[in-house]
């Protein structure tokens, strides 16, 4: 989520990395803008941390890491920097990592109110621009809708939306689940009608 807050709105990207290291917050980096970062509501969480429960086993065996919420991705090196809500990588020094992620495979962003139109258009937009990035998805946390961006060929990326009773699959990690496994327990504003 996006906060409003007062702070410095325009930063170096040297200048950001110390000053966020001192913050009690979480703030992206944008070609020198700095966005505040908030938190999510019950649904978003659930949702979140469903996601994260099945795909942990998954990668682990695969030898990738999955990160959620509080770890930063450098999203173009010395003007970017993200806080997805979780992230794929199988990147041989993204598993050393300490301070970012550099090269993740998959982007998952859990929308909020206050965030579907940034995620879906400014974010989209940035995030398709990291070299290393396979997918971009997009969990609804008001009502059950899952999209994804998957890179093709050059700058082509494709688009995929999952309904209720279908299976979500990224390709980059061999992975599926059930659309249903994602919303399972979240309380959602929009039930659907069964």
């Amino acid at each position: 989520m996006i906060a409003v807050a007062d702070f410095p709105r325009k930063m170096t990207p040297e200048e950001y990395l110390a000053w966020e290291e001192q913050q009690e917050y979480r703030y992206e980096y944008i070609d020198g803008e700095i966005i505040a970062m908030t938190g999510g509501s019950l649904a978003h969480n659930d949702i979140a941390l469903n996601l994260y429960s099945l795909l942990r086993p998954h990668l682990k065996k695969r030898g990738c890491r999955i990160n959620v919420a509080d770890v930063k991705v450098q999203g173009k090196a010395n003007s970017r920097y993200f806080y997805p809500d979780l992230v794929i990588s199988c990147h041989p020094e993204d598993k050393q990592a300490k301070k970012w992620i550099q090269y993740p495979s998959t982007i998952i962003e859990v929308l909020s109110p206050s965030t579907a139109n940034y995620d879906k258009s400014r974010k989209l937009k940035l995030y398709r621009q990291i070299p290393s990035l396979q997918e971009y998805i997009l969990i609804d946390s008001q009502k059950v809708s899952v999209e994804m961006y998957q890179r093709q060929t050059g700058k082509m990326w494709g688009y995929t939306d999952y309904g209720l009773d279908e299976i979500l699959t990224i390709p980059s990690i061999e992975f599926e689940c059930s659309v249903a496994l994602l919303y399972e327990d979240a309380i959602l504003e929009d039930v659907p009608e069964i």
